[in-house]
């Protein structure tokens, strides 16, 4: 039995996301997004490296102490798989756990549109679940990879740093590959996947332009490829992915992004304030004739207003379900404010404005 197994356990027995340990605190856990620490005493360095060394592959003690900090995913029989970021800081070694769920959940049981469901089953195209960390967007697509995974008959070949949820062969045949331990990156796992007669490519993060560029190559070749981004509306999403080319190339790619797109679900995490608990709060782009034109003439700025009237497609405005939620007391005004796209409609509704941040108070 590790050392660390009590507060893995401990993790699980009280719903937190993530563990963290770190040089001169006890344990710490994040409950509901809020950090609360263990009732233990403040680890020391040698104890603590000693203590993750136990649970961490020779592989990868090597590669933390060339580099200084490492990628990993953790298994624990019975209880939970963590994705793990080993690392060091100021007073020493440090490693952050995030929770992954042993059992994955369906759309419905996460409270996802339904919508999400459909966009599993398309021959082929992009669908991106975008958002800032910890929004969930892992949950998301392993929702929609099972459910691909129970209802066609195709191969799946997942890419990920490092592999999360862990998916076996249901009606389909999945893959999974882990960058660094299966590959050398995400984009030669990629330009390979090509050659291994996939029909689903789930990339688990498009990180830099070859990656971009090869995963929208992949959908005109007849895939459907699901990924990531780190942005916090649909109309971001196409930005940033445009304005990683040279500008002299950034015609072509809304041409050909225009072409490949065929959804974005941007997502953000809230804490309920009327019971114990989170609560996702989801923006879907559908990519329709209009949405593809717009794309393609560059006038991004007009997609929130086609998401407004899109409603009939499955379109739904992050906003939209912000004010909803903050409507029907789920969440508090101070975080919907934040976290909203259009601040100016939820300044009313705040009571406390030093609870926000003051640079973002429209003029």
């Amino acid at each position: 039995m590790a050392r660390l197994d009590p507060f893995f356990k401990l993790v699980v027995e009280t719903k937190a996301s993530d563990l963290h340990l770190s040089v001169g605190n006890p344990p710490i856990l994040r409950i509901h997004g809020e950090l609360q620490r263990v009732k233990y005493k403040p680890l020391e360095d040698e104890e603590l490296r000693a203590m993750l060394y136990e649970v961490m592959p020779e592989e990868i003690i090597k590669k933390f102490e060339e580099e200084g900090e490492v990628d990993f995913g953790l298994e624990i029989p019975d209880l939970a798989r963590f994705r793990v970021n080993v690392y060091r800081e100021r007073k020493g070694v440090a490693a952050a756990f995030r929770v992954i769920p042993s059992r994955i959940m369906t759309v419905e049981e996460l409270g996802l549109p339904p919508i999400l469901n459909k966009l599993a089953l398309l021959p082929k195209g992009l669908i991106l679940v975008t958002g800032p960390t910890g929004s969930g967007k892992s949950t998301t697509l392993a929702a929609m990879i099972d459910y691909a995974n129970r209802n066609r008959y195709d191969h799946i070949i997942t890419i990920e740093d490092p592999i999360e949820f862990v998916h076996e062969s249901k009606n389909c045949l999945v893959h999974q590959r882990e960058v660094g331990t299966h590959t050398k990156s995400f984009a030669n796992a990629l330009r390979a996947a090509l050659r291994e007669d996939p029909d689903i490519i789930l990339v688990g993060e498009m990180r830099d332009r070859e990656t971009i560029a090869l995963a929208i190559e992949a959908t005109l070749t007849g895939h459907l490829v699901m990924s990531t981004l780190h942005t916090i509306s649909a109309a971001q999403t196409i930005s940033r992915i445009i304005d990683v080319f040279p500008a002299d190339e950034q015609d072509q790619i809304r041409t050909t992004l225009s072409e490949a797109l065929r959804a974005v679900i941007s997502q953000t995490m809230f804490k309920r304030i009327d019971r114990p608990g989170r609560i996702v709060a989801t923006e879907i782009l559908i990519a329709t004739p209009a949405i593809r034109n717009l794309i393609r003439e560059n006038k991004i700025h007009q997609i929130p207003s086609m998401i407004q009237t899109g409603k009939k497609y499955g379109m739904m405005s992050l906003d939209d379900v912000i004010m909803d939620y903050l409507k029907k007391g789920w969440i508090s005004p101070e975080e919907a404010f934040i976290k909203a796209i259009d601040k100016s409609r939820f300044l009313p509704f705040v009571k406390n404005t030093e609870l926000i941040d003051f640079t973002e108070v429209p003029g």
